[in-house]
């Protein structure tokens, strides 16, 4: 795909390296001083233009799912007020109960043994899936 700035700014700057050369009363130092200028420009310029179209050349055509930024929590080694923290519809007691239930049984094999926690429904654990890790 041809981009027109770079066509234009390409053109412009040729048209006036020609005005500059073709003008014999000036020195030839104040040609070259003025061609390595707008030489200088078009090279800033091309690698700008040169550098967006990798950039685009190299996005998928397809975006990436997009990630979450929830916090995630590990209910076998979190502390209570992490567990508070982090679990929605979980206090300080109901993050207390997590702790000693897994003090007393071992850590959790799977999320869904949470449900065995005192306190702790089918709801709260639905609400949680996503931050909830084991590992």
């Amino acid at each position: 795909m041809t981009d027109s700035h770079v066509i234009q700014t390409n053109t412009r700057a040729a048209m006036a390296a020609r005005d500059i050369l073709s003008f014999k009363s000036r020195g030839a130092l104040t040609a070259l001083s003025l061609m390595l200028v707008l030489g200088a420009g078009l090279v800033a310029g091309s690698s700008s233009v040169h550098a967006q179209a990798q950039k685009s050349a190299a996005m998928p055509a397809v975006a990436p799912a997009v990630k979450s930024d929830v916090a995630r929590v590990n209910i076998n080694t979190a502390d209570a007020q992490t567990l508070a923290a982090t679990l929605k519809g979980v206090g300080e007691t109901r993050a207390m109960e997590i702790v000693r239930y897994r003090e007393a049984y071992g850590p959790f094999a799977s999320a869904e043994e949470l449900t065995e926690v005192k306190g702790i429904g089918k709801s709260t654990l639905d609400m949680n899936r996503e931050v909830i890790t084991l590992e």
